[in-house]
């Protein structure tokens, strides 16, 4: 029989495990609230991203678009969205993406016939530049590591599970606890998605 939620809350990687097969919205953040804070140092590079599902209109959105993870090159330049498929990855601009569509009728995109076209005009969206900056700032009395968007009103704030995972919450402005969108950034090497900056030497596509 499985650990009751909160007789596990003292080993991270199994909790994160349980969530990742499902869990509440409550539980999620209580889960955050429970993790250490992360560095904003400790982010520089390439994060696999994948969605827990605690019934936010968002679960399950981003992996069917292709979504890969998150790219960042230092506290100035931030990929936030990359999408692709390995060896062919690219950035999105976040400004652009339908957001609120997605959040107000996001299962349509599910559809058979309506996914690919979606996925295929994520193309026309890439962008080499990029969209966010990461800040230390304080949210929900810990003041850790965050990806501030550009031209959104989000945040995206990280605690640490391990040396190699993080906890992702989505803070939009208007969003009340605990129902925010949680994700889970894995770290990952490289990415080939355009560097904002050229590398000092040839880059090397890394392996989702």
């Amino acid at each position: 029989m499985a650990a009751p939620f909160t007789e596990i809350r003292s080993a991270p990687a199994s909790t994160l495990a349980k969530l990742e097969r499902g869990g509440t919205a409550e539980e999620a953040l209580s889960f955050f609230d429970s993790l250490p804070p992360m560095a904003a140092a400790a982010m520089t590079g390439f994060w696999r991203g994948s969605g827990l599902r605690t019934g936010h209109p968002l679960d399950g959105m981003l992996e069917l678009f292709g979504w890969r993870g998150k790219r960042f090159d230092g506290p100035e330049a931030v990929h936030p969205l990359i999408f692709g498929k390995p060896g062919a990855l690219f950035s999105v601009n976040p400004s652009l993406a339908p957001l609120g569509l997605v959040l107000r009728c996001g299962r349509i995109f599910e559809s058979p016939a309506v996914a690919p076209i979606a996925r295929a005009a994520l193309a026309v969206l890439r962008t080499d530049k990029p969209k966010a900056r990461l800040r230390m700032t304080e949210f929900r009395d810990v003041t850790t590591a965050t990806m501030v968007y550009d031209s959104l009103p989000i945040n995206d704030v990280f605690r640490c599970v391990d040396a190699n995972t993080a906890l992702g919450l989505m803070d939009r402005r208007g969003d009340k606890a605990p129902n925010y969108f949680y994700f889970v950034l894995r770290r990952g090497g490289a990415a080939t998605a355009p560097r904002s900056e050229a590398p000092t030497a040839p880059a090397r596509a890394g392996q989702l």
